[in-house]
Parts: C-alpha cells; sequence; structure tokens
C-alpha cells in the first residue's frame, strides 16, 4: 500500500532491500546496535512485539505439558567435547570465558585468573541441559521429561544484521527426553505444528514444513525440521527448527533411565527452538514503503487515538472524549496519544511504527459524535460515527489479520515455480542478470531431488540451498534437477538468509 505519493522509507524496497530492512527498524524505532558489534538493544517498541510473540509462544507450549525453567549462561568446555559433530558444528561461532578477574596494570585493565577449564557462552544448551537430565531422568517414571527455557544465546557471527542475524539473540529452546522413539518424533513435529500455528495464525506469516537435508541438518540430530517462509524479495528464511536427537546426546551424557520391562535404556531426546528472527521475518513479510506493518495479533498498540487539540479551549473536551472510545474499545490495546506534537507528526510516528487502526478527533467530532478512521493495511481514512466502534474494530482487526496472510500466501504462490526440471533452468532462475525480465526471477522452486548428498556442494555457485523436504510430498517420480536421475523427494531450492 502507499499512504502517500512520497514513500516515508528511503530507499524503497526496489530500489534497496537491505537498507530499506534497516530504515525500516530505525522508523518505527525497535531496536539499534550497541557499542558491542554485533549485539542490539531492543527497544520499547521492538520489545512489546517481543513480549506479544513471547506470551502466544509461551501459553502454546504450556498447554501441551511442558515447563519452563532455567540452565547455566556458562558451559564447561569438556560438554561441548562429549559430542563430536556438535562441537564440530558451533566451534567457529563460540564466544569463550577463559579468565576470572581484572586487574588494573598502567592505567588499564588487564585479564587475570585463568579458569582451570576454559567456559563456552551458551550457544545452545543441549550439552548443559543433557548434564542435568542425567541427574534428573531415573526411571520411565520419570519420562516424558518436557522442559522449555526462554533465554539469550551467543553465536559469534561475522555479517550481523539486526532481527536477523545477531551475535546475541533472544530465543526459546524447548528439550525433552522420551522412553521411546516413537514418542520423541512425534514430540518433534508437535512442536513443528505449533511453530506453524504461531506463524501463520498470530504473525500472519505463510510457511511452509520440511525437514532439512543432511547438508543442512543440526549438529548431532538425527533429523531437523523447519519451517521456511518467502520474505519480499523472495529469499527464504528459516522461521525455526525442531530436531529429533535420537539418543546421540543420551549416550553422551548418560541419560539412562530403569525401562518398565525391567531394563536398562538411552532416553530419547529432542530440541527445538524459535528466536527474535521471528521480528525480522514480521518486517520482511509485511512492510511497506512507509514503515512497519504489524498483524493486529501482534501490534502492542491494536488501536491509537489521536487528539486534534488545535483549539486550546475545548482541549479538556476533546481528550474526555477520547477516553470514552478508548473505554469502549477495552477489549482491545488501545492508546491515547497525549504528546505535545503536531497531529502530522505523531499520524506518521504510528503510521511507521506500524499501528492497525489509528483514530483521529478533533472538536468537530466531539460535536457530531464521529471520528476519522484509518487503517495502515489499504491506507484507507474516512469518519466513522462513535456509536459503532466497538462493534466495527473488532470485524477491521480480523479482516486485517487475516488479510496479511492471505496477501503474503499469494505472494509465495505466485513466486513459487514448479514447471523448473533440469539444472540449466535452474540456473537461469537464479541468475536474473542473465535473462530478460529479471524482477520476474528468483524465489522458490519445488522441484525433484534425488537425495544424495553429494550433490548440494553443486549448489553453492548458484548462492541456493535445499531449504527443506517439504513434509507434504507428492509421492510421484521423476527426475532430479540438479542431477537428471530418477528421483521421488521434492525439494524447496532457493536463496536464503
Amino acid at each position: 500500500m502507499k499512504t502517500t505519493k512520497e514513500p516515508a522509507i528511503k530507499p524503497t524496497r526496489q530500489e534497496d532491500y537491505s537498507e530499506w530492512f534497516q530504515q525500516v527498524i530505525k522508523a518505527a524505532d525497535l531496536a539499534e546496535n550497541s557499542p558491542v558489534r554485533g549485539c542490539m538493544v531492543i527497544k520499547p517498541w521492538g520489545w512489546s512485539i517481543w513480549e506479544l510473540i513471547r506470551d502466544a509462544l509461551d501459553k502454546r507450549i504450556k498447554d501441551t505439558g511442558h515447563q519452563n525453567a532455567y540452565f547455566p549462561l556458562f558451559i564447561p568446555l569438556s560438554f561441548l567435547e562429549k559430542e563430536a559433530k556438535h562441537v564440530e558444528g558451533f566451534a567457529k561461532e563460540c564466544a569463550v570465558v577463559t579468565h576470572h578477574r581484572l586487574e588494573e596494570k598502567d592505567g588499564k585493565l588487564i585479564p587475570t585468573g585463568p579458569l582451570e577449564e576454559p567456559l563456552v557462552i551458551r550457544p545452545t544448551s543441549e550439552t548443559i541441559i543433557g548434564d542435568a537430565f542425567s541427574r534428573w531422568v531415573k526411571s520411565w517414571r520419570d519420562l516424558p521429561l518436557l522442559i522449555n527455557q526462554w533465554a539469550n544465546v551467543v553465536r559469534w557471527e561475522m555479517r550481523t544484521r539486526l532481527f536477523m542475524r545477531t551475535a546475541e539473540f533472544l530465543w526459546q529452546e524447548g528439550h525433552t527426553v522420551h522412553a521411546n522413539e516413537k514418542e520423541a518424533r512425534e514430540e518433534t513435529l508437535q512442536m513443528l505444528e505449533i511453530y506453524r500455528e504461531l506463524a501463520e495464525e498470530h504473525l500472519a506469516i505463510p510457511v511452509i514444513l520440511g525437514e532439512k537435508s543432511e547438508g543442512e541438518r543440526f549438529p548431532g540430530a538425527v533429523n531437523t525440521y523447519c519451517f521456511e517462509a518467502m520474505m519480499q524479495d523472495r529469499k527464504a528464511l528459516q522461521a525455526g527448527t525442531s530436531h529429533y536427537l535420537g539418543q546421540n546426546f543420551s549416550k553422551a551424557f548418560d541419560i539412562r533411565f530403569d525401562t518398565k520391562e525391567g531394563g536398562l535404556d538411552y532416553g530419547y531426546t529432542t530440541s527445538w527452538g524459535v528466536t527474535t528472527r521471528l521480528i525480522g521475518a514480521l518486517i520482511m513479510t509485511h512492510s511497506d514503503d512507509d514503515g512497519l506493518c504489524l498483524p493486529p495479533k501482534v501490534a502492542p498498540h491494536q488501536v491509537v487515538i489521536i487528539p486534534v487539540l488545535n483549539k486550546p479551549e475545548r482541549a479538556d473536551e476533546v481528550l474526555s472524549y477520547c477516553e470514552k472510545i478508548k473505554k469502549d474499545l477495552s477489549l482491545h490495546r488501545c492508546h491515547i496519544d497525549k504528546r505535545d506534537l503536531r497531529g502530522g507528526e505523531k499520524t506518521w510516528d504510528w503510521i511507521k511504527k506500524g499501528v492497525p487502526v489509528r483514530i483521529e478527533v478533533g472538536p468537530r467530532d466531539v460535536d457530531s459524535q464521529s471520528c476519522m478512521l484509518a487503517r495502515r493495511d489499504t491506507g484507507e481514512k474516512a469518519p466513522h460515527s462513535v456509536d459503532t466502534l466497538a462493534t466495527t474494530i473488532p470485524n477491521i482487526l480480523n479482516e486485517m489479520q487475516q488479510g496479511y496472510f492471505d496477501r503474503a500466501t499469494a505472494y509465495q504462490k505466485e513466486h513459487t515455480r514448479t514447471d523448473i526440471t533440469t539444472f540449466e533452468q535452474l540456473k537461469a532462475f537464479f541468475t536474473p542478470k542473465n535473462v530478460d525480465k529479471p524482477e520476474i526471477h528468483g524465489g522458490f522452486v519445488l522441484a525433484k531431488w534425488c537425495g544424495d548428498p553429494t550433490t548440494e556442494p553443486l549448489l553453492d555457485e548458484l548462492k541456493i540451498s535445499i531449504r527443506c523436504l517439504p513434509l507434504k510430498q507428492s509421492g510421484t517420480e521423476g527426475k532430479c534437477v540438479i542431477t537428471g536421475r530418477p528421483a521421488t523427494l521434492d525439494a524447496i531450492f532457493a536463496k536464503s538468509y
């Protein structure tokens, strides 16, 4: 949508998508870079969005029988060494603490007091939680053990971007232990479905559920499942993952239990998580050249009332009228903007922050018992009777929530190709500079793959990867888009973040 001939965000999405993303964050006052490279300060508006996402997911997690707990930020280096694939996967991203105090020398603080064993700042918690689980699980009666943690993690990324890839980010990580493989696999897919509900029903982001190929699998997992979304630049974004870990971590950390039959077995474990990257997905899926667009369920203010105080002698009357409207809309997150700013400044501030509905009220509106109602999704602005606001607003918010989802779904469908069957066609699709009409190239390609992991590196030259093998497989036979060999697997190919 466009609410003005001159967009508020420069550059626009078409001019420079990457910089547009940064400018939307700045204009909406979501976050800023911190003095520590790759880390961010999440500002109140951004934090409020995260709280709404967190609370919606936390309820779903608890409703399925999981409990929240907390585990240490520091992990002994020896713990990571116990699971070889795990440490290999994270080694290059680890931040390590080697000293425990500072001493002043020549006016500078010098680290002293070397630790007996280095401590890794949590990149993920399978190892530290596995150690705890080895003490908590003794019998089949202790299972299933269903634990979730809300925390921060550190992965020393070289190229960082706010809400997409930062050295420190916030997330939840679930960790569970089960008595058998069947229950653990059911848990893995149950949590993937919960993530789908969160993405589609709250964030209005359509996603594809699938399994990662061997080359994209989580270090130490038997199977990794994910949900992938298409951003407006037609790149894929992995919005979250759920892992079936088998007995790998149980054997590494001695998570054993007495079975119901009187034997001794290792537990079957899972882990799953989403991060503040969901806010990045929210921005890139819905926002426009005037700033952030928020689906109502994740909007800190669903309705903002803007008093027009151009007649000081009637200011109290207008403000009282605004309070009455807010009371009538008490079932929604409603805010009255009483800041000492011009009306136009307030309006553009809330447009850029993505507030779904604005209600403007001046002395004439008080006289006519009306208001001016504006929608962020369409830009539509029209007078409205206040008597019917309490019934109209819920309908508008529901319509907007569904509208954002429908628009993103249509965009994903429009830019997903199912007719590409050869590697040459794949090259052409992902190399727009070599073809006519580059604006229609790039997106998702749903094509056949033979399943040979040695073929995945051949995609590197195109800067694409197999994003997932969709859970919904067609079951038909065709030819591998990479090798031309017989293939039955459906795979999503795309450039990604």
